[in-house]
């Protein structure tokens, strides 16, 4: 059913080994004493545990199995027009300070004979969202991970996001957010059909807020 090549290359995984939580304690409890902190005291003692199981589950995208995210859930079907997913909730940390970034994505496609089960969507997002990202790489892996799994006719992507590495430091701007795009196949060569899904994404859209 997949070109299982095409689907790890587009995933871009780290390989199988676990993450180590051990260093990640010991290197927590380092960095609490270089800021000045006892990591010893009632409120620490146990950040350094905490840190590590976080993690875990911050930056699992690394180590997904694409095949056991779709699970087959893909389906030979006689349509051809837009599918669309919009609002999907992300959080994902930045690479540069390892903050937060959190936001939506709009991830549509044009069937060519297969569609995808709905929850699958997300999990892609997920799946790219939870790593090490800066929102322009994320929205065009989405966008190529797609493509890779269902060959379809046309991809789009847009993410728009809110950055606390700008918003708690540096310029400190509460508001402003960063929106990204990725057009493939009948999205970026095709104008009415470009405009037809950023038509639908901006309609009943609510603001991003944290």
């Amino acid at each position: 059913m997949f070109d299982k090549d095409k689907l790890y290359a587009a995933a871009q995984l780290m390989d199988d080994s676990p993450i180590d939580e051990a260093a990640i304690m010991r290197l927590t409890g380092e960095l609490l004493k270089a800021l000045g902190e006892d990591p010893a005291r009632e409120g620490l003692l146990r950040t350094p545990e905490r840190v590590a199981n976080a993690y875990q589950e911050l930056l699992a995208g690394y180590r997904t199995d694409p095949l056991a995210l779709l699970n087959d859930a893909v389906f030979d079907v006689d349509y051809d027009d837009m599918v669309l997913v919009r609002d999907i909730e992300f959080y994902s940390l930045c690479e540069h300070h390892m903050l937060p970034f959190i936001g939506r994505a709009h991830v549509a496609y044009i069937p060519r004979k297969k569609v995808i089960g709905l929850s699958k969507i997300p999990r892609v997002v997920d799946m790219f969202a939870r790593r090490l990202q800066v929102q322009e790489r994320m929205t065009h892996q989405i966008a190529m991970f797609i493509e890779a799994a269902l060959e379809p006719l046309g991809v789009a992507v847009v993410v728009e996001g809110l950055h606390l590495c700008s918003m708690m430091r540096g310029v400190r701007k509460h508001d402003a957010r960063m929106t990204t795009s990725t057009m493939l196949g009948g999205f970026r060569n095709n104008a009415a059909t470009r405009q037809e899904f950023l038509d639908s994404i901006s309609r009943g859209a609510a603001p991003l807020a944290i």
